[in-house]
């Protein structure tokens, strides 16, 4: 069975009724109904969809509506009904299995705000991941990764970039730098009263720069925004995505705290080029997925922010998998 949305919509029935009932019959929908309220200027509109047709409907109702203020629109899910829905093709299926831009907006936003309880997780997966890394303890540095809540601001970043949001661009790197400060600096804090074990596979791995790491985050990345337009589950993309983050931004503290400094320097070179692979790959998806604003001015806008970002992205990444490259060359060099 096909997922439903449930479009509740509140007007008056002056000016634009007509053309919101003609919008919402255009959109082809499963089914509507028209409520009369208690108020007798006022009517309620309940309209069923399929998934992925949404966002057309959407975007035709707020230009109706854009002249007035006297209404609101709300998207839900609809769990099951009966009877069953007639089953779509496949390839149907495949197009419209994508969440609209206003729920991916709204999930993106409730998880990348700076509060105390990501402020709490963030100190807590730091400790728990530290503790990992000097200790060689792979299960705790996974379990670290669980509850690092750094899924949310990456997503921010990209979807602001996507969308030409600049006060989400903002949130988004804002969260961001706060969450991987806060980690540097328990890391380090952490380091000052535990001996360092250089002897850590796990600690010494993170300052190790290779290809296969920087795949780690780009899948990563891709995966995140793609759970997300989907509306999918993104417990374990944010594992992935903590996994490409928490890790190195622990090893920075471990090994500057104990003067380590240039276990540190690899360590942050990790650390920005998994950043760097987490946004560039992000915002192909988001592309992809045809994620962008309502209006062609904001169109424009949002096209100049997403090839300024990929292109930076894409730069970075370039000379990182050089220097990849050379230093591999050179210690086979050295090693011959």
């Amino acid at each position: 069975m096909s997922t439903l949305r449930r479009l509740d919509i509140h007007l008056a029935t002056s000016g634009a009724f007509d053309t919101v009932v003609s919008a919402i019959k255009a959109a082809k929908p499963v089914d509507y109904v028209v409520y009369l309220t208690e108020q007798k200027d006022r009517r309620f509109i309940s309209v069923f969809l399929r998934e992925g047709t949404v966002q057309g409907l959407m975007d035709n109702l707020q230009a109706a509506l854009e002249g007035s203020s006297d209404w609101r629109i709300t998207v839900c899910a609809v769990e099951a009904t009966v009877p069953r829905l007639e089953e779509i093709s496949q390839e149907a299926s495949s197009k419209r299995e994508q969440s609209s831009r206003e729920e991916v907006y709204q999930q993106v936003v409730s998880g990348a705000k700076l509060d105390r309880d990501y402020i709490v997780l963030v100190v807590l997966s730091t400790i728990v991941a530290a503790i990992g890394l000097n200790s060689d303890g792979v299960a705790a540095v996974i379990g670290a990764m669980v509850i690092a809540p750094l899924l949310g601001p990456i997503l921010a970043f990209n979807l602001g970039a996507a969308l030409g949001d600049v006060k989400l661009i903002r949130q988004g790197a804002k969260t961001l730098m706060a969450g991987i400060g806060l980690a540097l600096l328990v890391s380090l804090l952490l380091a000052l009263i535990m001996p360092l074990d250089l002897q850590s596979r796990e600690l010494m791995s993170r300052a190790e720069v290779r290809l296969d790491g920087l795949a780690l985050a780009m899948a990563a990345g891709g995966a995140a925004a793609l759970s997300l337009t989907r509306g999918s589950s993104a417990t374990l993309v944010g594992v992935m995505v903590a996994a490409a983050l928490l890790p190195p931004g622990a090893a920075i503290g471990l090994f500057a705290g104990s003067g380590e400094w240039a276990y540190a320097l690899r360590a942050a070179l990790l650390l920005s080029l998994n950043v760097a692979s987490l946004i560039f790959s992000a915002l192909i998806v988001f592309r992809l997925r045809k994620i962008r604003p309502r209006g062609w001015i904001e169109q424009q806008n949002a096209e100049r922010a997403v090839w300024l970002n990929a292109g930076l992205s894409a730069v970075f990444l370039a000379i990182a998998v050089a220097l990849i490259l050379l230093l591999d060359l050179g210690k086979k060099i050295s090693i011959g």
